[in-house]
């Protein structure tokens, strides 16, 4: 049976990150987390923006998923956006991209290559979304319906990265979401992230765990087998308006 431990959207909060492995039981060997009993730690997506240790945490996560090969990661949507920074292409430095792309100008130019090439190569060697059957779980950044489990097109990447979008916005802005989880029907685990909740969300076999640590909240780990939450406090100032209450779209 394989260990895992799912951890919810980081957002350059490498500080908390390193608390939560701790509180999980993790040992440190060459500065990175290592499980006694051989748990493997899957990132749910969205390591970089807003917080303050941005280009650090994409190191660290290289090192542990491609050096390593000790953990797992999807993108999420903010992961495709810096993927599309670093490439060159056209992207508005908003939302959270502004605070990691002022990290990395403030670096050497060979720091820069060497971390853009390390962003890239993570994303372009992980999935759009992880199956993991041993675990009876599937790890997607904003979630995935079931009958889309298996498949990998626009449509499917488009809801993962983003939730299942009306197109339609919020008065605040944000992009109006249906809560898919309401629906879904399938006997795996869908563990996800994306919408920060105060508390993780379990809904038929699905958990969202972005219990908004960047916003001040908690950073939250799912461990399956055993169905268990472990969290953390954040050390960020809280942002009370940025928690969804779900009573929008079912």
């Amino acid at each position: 049976m394989l260990k895992i431990d799912v951890i919810g959207d980081v957002h350059g909060c490498l500080q908390e990150l390193k608390e939560l492995f701790n509180k999980l039981g993790y040992e440190w060997k060459n500065g990175l987390p290592v499980h006694p009993q051989e748990r493997t730690p899957v990132f749910v997506g969205d390591i970089t923006d807003r917080g303050p240790s941005s280009i650090e945490t994409i190191q660290f996560v290289y090192n542990m998923v491609i050096v390593q090969k000790q953990a797992l990661y999807v993108p999420g949507n903010h992961c495709n956006k810096l993927y599309r920074f670093f490439k060159g292409n056209p992207v508005q430095e908003t939302h959270g991209l502004e605070t990691t792309a002022a990290e990395y100008r403030s670096l050497s130019a060979r720091e820069q290559k060497k971390i853009k090439h390390h962003f890239l190569e993570l994303v372009d060697t992980s999935p759009l979304y992880w199956e993991l059957p041993e675990a009876n779980a599937v790890i997607a950044h904003a979630g995935i319906r079931h009958e889309d489990i298996g498949l990998n097109n626009k449509r499917v990447k488009t809801f993962v990265l983003y939730g299942d979008i009306t197109g339609a916005k919020l008065p605040d802005g944000r992009p109006e979401r249906r809560d898919w989880a309401q629906h879904y029907r399938g006997e795996q685990w869908v563990v996800y992230g994306h919408t920060p909740v105060l508390e993780p969300r379990f809904v038929n076999q699905t958990v969202n765990i972005d219990t908004g640590c960047v916003f001040g909240n908690k950073m939250s780990a799912f461990r399956l087998p055993e169905e268990e939450i472990v969290s953390v406090p954040s050390s960020m100032t809280f942002v009370e308006e940025k928690f969804n209450t779900f009573s929008s779209l079912s």
